[in-house]
């Protein structure tokens, strides 16, 4: 197959041509609508032979019911890799991403699955994200927090991280055991969730039974939240938008990207294998899951200053509008990061 810088212009233009009509009609398409599109001022049958070499190479691929191309996973992968580096928003989507973030941010997680269905509308497709994980983040407050026949337990990580539990209070309990585990914990800020966890049960062994049960109780809370259901975790919205897309893809295959949606530890994993330091865009087979599923995934990271909390992006077919869901997953990246900084400072 041709490397990506070997093409020459007119075979370019050709298969970004056959690219965009196919993304915008999803028919095949023909040397006249390449003729009409692309401004080439050559000939069908210029562009038919250019069309049969590009074949050749590999960038597309003729259906046995039409007289049109296709592109190939490395079609759109030399159109993607020839897109701006960075493609500009519709007003429509700018203005979307601008209401979003414009109201005051205390919760990152809430604000990520926000930002989650966000991309879904603009795009249309399905939206995902990794949230930062709490093992190694800091605590900003730890607070057990008396309401009388209950407790809550309240954690508040650096980057906005929210966990909270409302428990039965312990059977044996006294004011003077509430308040001095809530010196310990006052004593915790700054440390990490995972560090914190170890410190408590630790001070758990060294106190009165009825304080020993109330730190317990956090620890436990801390426990959860670095390695129970509230551990890192893939958020994903909008996957009815691929519902709306069955036409492009076989229902087996369809059906194989809704099951590995729902598999958290498997789309973790393509979503580690796929991360990048700026947008990332895997196209079909050139990942293993991605290949199963005939589709694309378009991520970026977002960030806390230089240190990276996440990943968020979007899945779709590999019939996909690039530039438009580049753009978008790159701006929302972006806004996150700005919120995530902020929360930081």
């Amino acid at each position: 197959m041709a490397e990506h810088g070997e093409l020459g212009q007119r075979k370019a233009a050709v298969l970004h041509t056959i690219v965009e009509e196919y993304v915008r009609t999803g028919e095949p398409v023909g040397s006249e609508t390449i003729a009409e599109r692309a401004g080439l001022g050559v000939s069908s049958a210029t562009i038919r032979n250019e069309m049969a070499a590009l074949e050749e190479l590999g960038f597309l691929s003729h259906p046995h019911t039409s007289a049109g191309r296709i592109p190939t996973d490395a079609g759109y992968r030399h159109y993607v890799d020839t897109l701006p580096a960075r493609g500009r928003l519709k007003d429509v989507q700018r203005r979307a991403i601008a209401s979003h973030f414009a109201e005051a941010i205390l919760d990152l997680e809430e604000v990520l699955k926000g930002s989650v269905m966000l991309l879904s509308r603009l795009t249309q497709y399905a939206g995902v994200a990794v949230p930062p994980g709490a093992s190694e983040e800091q605590l900003v407050r730890l607070e057990l927090i008396d309401m009388g026949p209950t407790m809550m337990v309240l954690a508040v990580g650096q980057h906005g991280r929210v966990d909270k539990q409302i428990l039965d209070r312990p059977e044996h309990w006294s004011t003077e055991a509430f308040h001095g585990a809530e010196r310990k914990l006052r004593a915790l800020q700054g440390k990490t969730y995972s560090s914190s966890q170890a410190k408590l049960l630790e001070l758990a062994a060294t106190v009165p039974s009825d304080e020993h049960d109330l730190l317990l109780m956090v620890a436990d809370v801390l426990r959860l939240a670095t390695r129970g259901e509230h551990a890192t975790h893939v958020m994903v919205g909008g996957v009815a938008n691929l519902a709306d897309e069955a036409q492009t893809w076989r229902r087996e295959t369809l059906r194989r990207l809704f099951e590995t949606l729902e598999r958290e530890q498997e789309m973790l994993q393509v979503l580690h294998d796929v991360a990048a330091d700026d947008v990332s865009v895997t196209i079909g087979a050139e990942h293993p899951t991605t290949g199963g599923w005939e589709a694309s995934i378009v991520t970026a990271p977002f960030r806390a200053g230089d240190v990276n909390l996440g990943t968020i992006g979007i899945v779709g077919p590999t019939r996909m509008d690039y530039l438009s869901a580049m753009a978008s997953v790159r701006a929302v990246a972006e806004r996150l990061s700005e919120a995530a900084t902020e929360l930081d400072q």
